[in-house]
Protein backbone atom coordinates (compact mmCIF):
# COMPACT_ATOMS: atom_id res chain seq x y z
CA UNK A 1 0.00 0.00 0.00
CA UNK A 2 1.43 3.31 -1.14
CA UNK A 3 1.13 6.15 1.81
CA UNK A 4 -0.80 8.88 0.25
CA UNK A 5 0.62 11.93 1.79
CA UNK A 6 3.69 12.71 3.57
CA UNK A 7 2.86 12.08 7.07
CA UNK A 8 2.05 8.78 6.31
CA UNK A 9 6.08 8.25 4.69
CA UNK A 10 8.13 6.09 7.08
CA UNK A 11 11.08 8.09 9.21
CA UNK A 12 14.27 7.05 8.69
CA UNK A 13 16.96 7.33 12.18
CA UNK A 14 18.16 10.48 11.28
CA UNK A 15 15.19 11.84 11.17
CA UNK A 16 14.65 10.65 14.92
CA UNK A 17 17.48 11.82 15.69
CA UNK A 18 16.47 15.00 14.16
CA UNK A 19 13.85 15.30 16.27
CA UNK A 20 15.64 14.32 19.66
CA UNK A 21 18.02 17.02 18.87
CA UNK A 22 14.98 19.57 18.49
CA UNK A 23 13.88 18.57 21.98
CA UNK A 24 17.16 18.72 23.51
CA UNK A 25 17.01 22.41 22.44
CA UNK A 26 13.90 22.67 24.09
CA UNK A 27 15.00 21.13 27.04
CA UNK A 28 17.78 23.93 27.03
CA UNK A 29 15.92 26.63 26.78
CA UNK A 30 13.33 25.57 29.20
CA UNK A 31 10.48 25.06 26.96
CA UNK A 32 9.98 21.83 28.54
CA UNK A 33 11.06 20.10 31.80
CA UNK A 34 12.37 16.92 32.27
CA UNK A 35 9.35 14.39 32.66
CA UNK A 36 7.64 16.48 29.18
CA UNK A 37 11.21 15.65 27.68
CA UNK A 38 11.91 12.28 28.65
CA UNK A 39 8.11 11.40 27.33
CA UNK A 40 8.42 13.48 24.12
CA UNK A 41 12.21 11.66 23.30
CA UNK A 42 10.64 8.24 24.07
CA UNK A 43 7.57 9.20 21.40
CA UNK A 44 10.54 10.40 19.04
CA UNK A 45 12.45 6.77 18.95
CA UNK A 46 9.11 4.84 19.18
CA UNK A 47 7.54 7.01 15.77
CA UNK A 48 7.50 5.39 12.56
CA UNK A 49 6.09 7.78 10.57
CA UNK A 50 6.95 11.90 9.66
CA UNK A 51 3.39 12.44 11.19
CA UNK A 52 4.14 10.89 14.18
CA UNK A 53 7.00 13.27 14.14
CA UNK A 54 5.52 15.99 14.07
CA UNK A 55 2.91 15.75 16.49
CA UNK A 56 6.03 15.21 18.91
CA UNK A 57 7.29 18.85 18.17
CA UNK A 58 3.82 20.30 16.90
CA UNK A 59 3.76 23.06 20.17
CA UNK A 60 7.67 23.89 19.75
CA UNK A 61 8.85 26.68 17.85
CA UNK A 62 11.96 26.33 15.47
CA UNK A 63 14.72 27.10 17.18
CA UNK A 64 17.30 27.65 14.31
CA UNK A 65 17.58 28.24 10.68
CA UNK A 66 18.77 25.75 8.23
CA UNK A 67 21.93 27.52 7.86
CA UNK A 68 22.43 27.04 11.95
CA UNK A 69 20.94 23.60 12.36
CA UNK A 70 23.46 20.70 12.46
CA UNK A 71 21.69 18.60 9.66
CA UNK A 72 21.92 18.99 6.30
CA UNK A 73 18.37 19.22 4.11
CA UNK A 74 18.08 15.86 2.17
CA UNK A 75 16.90 16.54 -1.39
CA UNK A 76 13.17 15.63 -2.42
CA UNK A 77 12.87 12.37 -4.22
CA UNK A 78 11.14 11.68 -7.45
CA UNK A 79 8.60 9.37 -6.32
CA UNK A 80 7.50 12.50 -3.68
CA UNK A 81 7.77 14.73 -0.43
CA UNK A 82 10.76 13.51 1.65
CA UNK A 83 11.78 14.52 5.72
CA UNK A 84 13.17 17.25 4.23
CA UNK A 85 10.46 19.52 3.62
CA UNK A 86 9.59 18.97 7.26
CA UNK A 87 13.58 20.03 8.21
CA UNK A 88 14.58 16.70 8.46
CA UNK A 89 17.71 15.30 6.94
CA UNK A 90 20.57 13.16 6.74
CA UNK A 91 22.82 14.25 10.19
CA UNK A 92 26.02 16.39 9.45
CA UNK A 93 27.15 16.81 13.13
CA UNK A 94 31.05 16.56 13.53
CA UNK A 95 30.84 18.67 16.59
CA UNK A 96 27.66 17.87 18.09
CA UNK A 97 28.94 14.36 17.39
CA UNK A 98 32.23 14.45 19.29
CA UNK A 99 30.25 16.39 22.35
CA UNK A 100 27.69 13.16 22.61
CA UNK A 101 30.54 10.62 21.99
CA UNK A 102 32.49 12.37 25.26
CA UNK A 103 29.10 11.24 26.99
CA UNK A 104 27.07 14.27 27.50
CA UNK A 105 23.83 12.28 27.13
CA UNK A 106 20.31 14.29 27.74
CA UNK A 107 19.00 10.65 28.60
CA UNK A 108 21.48 10.55 30.67
CA UNK A 109 20.72 13.90 32.57
CA UNK A 110 16.98 13.07 31.89
CA UNK A 111 17.32 10.10 34.15
CA UNK A 112 19.65 11.50 36.71
CA UNK A 113 17.59 14.62 37.11
CA UNK A 114 14.38 12.34 37.24
CA UNK A 115 16.04 10.69 40.02
CA UNK A 116 17.51 13.99 41.84
CA UNK A 117 14.16 15.39 42.08
CA UNK A 118 11.96 12.91 43.31
CA UNK A 119 14.67 12.42 45.96
CA UNK A 120 14.55 15.78 47.24
CA UNK A 121 10.63 15.65 47.18
CA UNK A 122 11.10 12.88 49.92
CA UNK A 123 13.88 14.53 51.57
CA UNK A 124 11.43 17.25 52.17
CA UNK A 125 8.48 15.10 53.06
CA UNK A 126 10.53 13.73 55.57
CA UNK A 127 11.98 16.55 56.80
CA UNK A 128 8.25 18.51 57.08
CA UNK A 129 6.74 15.57 58.66
CA UNK A 130 8.48 12.98 60.99
CA UNK A 131 12.36 14.22 61.17
CA UNK A 132 14.41 12.65 63.12
CA UNK A 133 12.34 9.04 62.38
CA UNK A 134 13.02 6.21 60.45
CA UNK A 135 14.81 7.66 57.22
CA UNK A 136 12.42 5.73 54.32
CA UNK A 137 13.73 8.07 51.61
CA UNK A 138 16.46 5.99 51.62
CA UNK A 139 14.51 3.10 50.36
CA UNK A 140 13.27 5.18 47.30
CA UNK A 141 16.92 7.08 46.82
CA UNK A 142 18.67 3.83 47.17
CA UNK A 143 17.30 0.74 44.60
CA UNK A 144 16.60 3.41 41.97
CA UNK A 145 19.96 4.90 42.42
CA UNK A 146 22.15 1.63 42.30
CA UNK A 147 20.01 1.01 39.33
CA UNK A 148 20.66 4.29 37.87
CA UNK A 149 23.85 3.77 38.33
CA UNK A 150 24.33 0.30 36.65
CA UNK A 151 22.57 1.86 33.39
CA UNK A 152 24.99 5.04 33.35
CA UNK A 153 28.26 2.27 33.92
CA UNK A 154 27.47 0.43 31.76
CA UNK A 155 26.21 3.32 28.80
CA UNK A 156 29.77 4.85 29.34
CA UNK A 157 31.58 1.43 28.65
CA UNK A 158 29.38 1.37 25.69
CA UNK A 159 32.12 3.79 24.06
CA UNK A 160 28.77 5.88 23.51
CA UNK A 161 26.60 6.65 26.12
CA UNK A 162 23.29 8.26 24.29
CA UNK A 163 23.34 5.66 21.33
CA UNK A 164 23.49 2.94 24.09
CA UNK A 165 20.93 4.30 26.18
CA UNK A 166 18.62 5.47 23.25
CA UNK A 167 18.59 1.40 22.16
CA UNK A 168 17.71 0.53 25.79
CA UNK A 169 14.83 2.85 25.53
CA UNK A 170 13.88 1.70 21.90
CA UNK A 171 14.07 -2.11 23.29
CA UNK A 172 11.90 -1.13 26.47
CA UNK A 173 9.42 0.54 24.57
CA UNK A 174 9.49 -2.32 21.88
CA UNK A 175 8.70 -4.67 25.15
CA UNK A 176 6.27 -2.35 26.55
CA UNK A 177 4.66 -2.50 22.54
CA UNK A 178 4.67 -6.55 22.65
CA UNK A 179 2.99 -6.62 26.19
CA UNK A 180 0.09 -4.37 25.37
CA UNK A 181 -0.29 -6.41 21.68
CA UNK A 182 -0.71 -9.46 24.34
CA UNK A 183 -3.17 -7.79 27.04
CA UNK A 184 -5.02 -7.20 23.58
CA UNK A 185 -5.08 -10.13 22.24
CA UNK A 186 -5.97 -12.30 25.32
CA UNK A 187 -8.94 -9.44 25.94
CA UNK A 188 -10.08 -10.26 22.49
CA UNK A 189 -9.74 -13.87 22.69
CA UNK A 190 -11.87 -13.98 26.43
CA UNK A 191 -14.48 -11.53 24.40
CA UNK A 192 -14.69 -13.85 21.93
CA UNK A 193 -15.69 -16.92 24.75
CA UNK A 194 -18.43 -14.61 25.93
CA UNK A 195 -19.98 -13.94 22.38
CA UNK A 196 -19.71 -17.56 22.08
CA UNK A 197 -21.21 -18.76 25.45
CA UNK A 198 -23.70 -16.24 24.97
CA UNK A 199 -25.32 -17.09 21.55
CA UNK A 200 -25.36 -20.53 23.09
CA UNK A 201 -27.63 -19.03 25.73
CA UNK A 202 -30.02 -17.63 23.22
Amino acid sequence: MVAEGRDDLRAADSDRQFVADRLRTALNEGRLDLSEYDERLQRAYAAKTYGELDRVLDDLPRTASPEQSAVAPAAPGPSGPSGAQAGYGTPVPPAAEQQRRKGRSPLLLAMWGGWLSTTLICMVIYVASDFGGYPWPVWVAGPWGAILLGRTIMAYASGDPHTYLAAEQERQQQRKDRERDRRQDRWERHQDRWDRRRDRWR
